[in-house]
């Protein structure tokens, strides 16, 4: 696992040491990255941006984020061995000062936080595979008003998983990569 572009290009960054968390795959955040930037529909520019990184697992997509020169990476976390890793990956890279890394549950942190002051730009969702429970986290960021307008919201899914709420933005790209399925949509 390393950065693919920016200040940290080719960086390596530190393997989840447990089988429970599973690290988005190069080819995956890549094809991510191209789509957000390259995009004529998305054209997203990452200098400045606030990121939310929920399920942050081992952090690659948040770090990749502040390789491109966001502002500042909140990430969500409460596997003990992944949180681990995560802080290790943050510690590497001497990112402290961009980033706030919340030991909880996705469904605690959003619980309990209020509207931030500059809002995110972009939210990256990356729940386990089995989760069923993606609408209700939705609606919770939908509800608090978390996303700045035209905000994205990212979802990485299994390809065969089916999220109904997805269906209610106005804007919405699917994208498979073998069992991943990333779903790109925008806050209006």
């Amino acid at each position: 696992m390393r950065i693919i572009s920016g200040l940290y290009k080719g960086k390596r960054l530190f393997l989840p040491i447990d089988r429970k968390t599973r690290p988005l795959r190069d080819l995956v955040k890549e094809s991510i990255f191209n789509t957000l930037t390259h995009s004529k529909k998305l054209d997203f520019q990452f200098p400045n941006k606030n990121i939310l990184d929920l399920f942050s697992g081992t952090g690659s997509f948040g770090l990749e984020c502040l390789s491109r020169n966001s502002r500042l990476v909140t990430f969500v976390e409460n596997g003990k061995n992944a949180l681990k890793t995560l802080k290790m990956n943050i510690k590497k890279l001497n990112l402290g000062k961009k980033t706030f890394v919340f030991d909880n549950s996705v469904f605690h942190f959003l619980d309990k936080i209020t509207k931030i002051e500059d809002g995110y730009d972009l939210v990256f969702l990356d729940p386990p595979f089995k989760s069923e429970n993606l609408s209700i986290l939705i609606k919770l960021i939908k509800d608090k008003k978390l996303v700045n307008k035209n905000g994205i919201m990212i979802t990485h899914r299994h390809k065969k998983t089916k999220d109904d709420i997805l269906e209610n933005f106005e804007f919405k790209l699917e994208k498979n990569y073998g069992l991943s399925k990333i779903t790109f949509t925008l806050f209006n």
